[in-house]
């Protein structure tokens, strides 16, 4: 993807997606291409089909056509390199090695000390030559789920103190990754994570909406997002992805408890408790009052 122009477009750290117009759908998808001052952002977009229950965003990027126009965001970072870590240990599973590829590129470019684990089914691993010439013995590629059980447990307890884990996958594998690196000791500091669609949610438990500029009152019913329920009451909220992802739709709060289930904010940011992304999060009080 370029500019119409053949304009420079924004550097980025590694990590980093853009949220891409696909029609009826607006989908994040992370960048591979070097960071530094690119001509162009690429992108890696598995096909599934609605029939396979997607949602129709990948089909729709792959009849996109050399020339064609698309409204694409600017870059935002998920989980980029931390740049006091001694070793960044990048853990992907399927298409979640897009992210990572910009990880060990940039690692490489900088000399820093990389390593990556990557399963995959047979037949399917995307970018396997390239990393492989790229990381050399410092990148494992499996297909069997018993060998990458074997080899995740290596790792987990075998890196230099200071080392930084990053994970990209499918739910279920970035979930065992988290729960296996808590059991062996790895702070929450060091564990870094990106989700293609956000984690199911439950409905939640209702709360009001209170609006500290319009002094208005917005009933949030169970099962129906802060940003639907701004939406159907006339207050316009800027936003994107709608998944937790790209930050769009970011307020800030006045008071309250936000519950956050967004995969944008810092752990920090979380503590702080003075912004909340209305799409996916909710309130831990029976009120939360924002800057709306």
């Amino acid at each position: 993807m370029t500019r119409p122009d053949d304009g420079p477009l924004p550097a980025h750290p590694p990590g980093s997606h853009v949220v891409v117009d696909c029609g009826p759908q607006r989908n994040a998808y992370s960048l591979t291409n070097c960071g530094i001052d690119p001509g162009a952002y690429t992108v890696a977009v598995l096909r599934r089909p609605t029939a396979d229950g997607g949602s129709g965003g990948s089909e729709q990027m792959h009849r996109f056509q050399p020339g064609d126009r698309v409204a694409v965001s600017l870059p935002r970072s998920a989980f980029p390199p931390v740049s006091t870590a001694r070793r960044h240990l990048l853990i992907a599973g399927g298409i979640g090695i897009t992210p990572m590829l910009s990880h060990a590129r940039n690692a490489v470019r900088w000399g820093a000390d990389v390593r990556l684990l990557y399963v995959h089914r047979p037949g399917a691993g995307a970018y396997a030559d390239e990393l492989a010439e790229l990381l050399g013995e410092r990148a494992q590629r499996v297909t069997e789920k018993s060998e990458f059980s074997v080899l995740l447990r290596q790792a987990l307890v075998s890196q230099p103190m200071g080392t930084h884990l990053y994970v990209c996958g499918p739910a279920a594998l970035m979930d065992r990754v988290l729960q296996e690196a808590a059991a062996a000791g790895w702070p929450p500091q060091r564990l870094h994570l990106e989700r293609f669609t956000p984690a199911e949610l439950d409905p939640g438990r209702p709360f009001t909406a209170s609006l500290g500029r319009s002094r208005r009152q917005v009933s949030v019913p169970a099962g129906t997002s802060l940003l639907e329920a701004l939406e159907n009451a006339g207050v316009e909220v800027p936003n994107m992805c709608r998944q937790g992802v790209c930050g769009e739709c970011r307020v800030p709060v006045l008071a309250g408890r936000p519950l956050h289930r967004d995969e944008f904010l810092s752990d920090d940011e979380r503590v702080a408790g003075d912004s909340v992304m209305c799409c996916v999060s909710r309130s831990e009080t029976e009120t939360l009052e924002v800057d709306l």
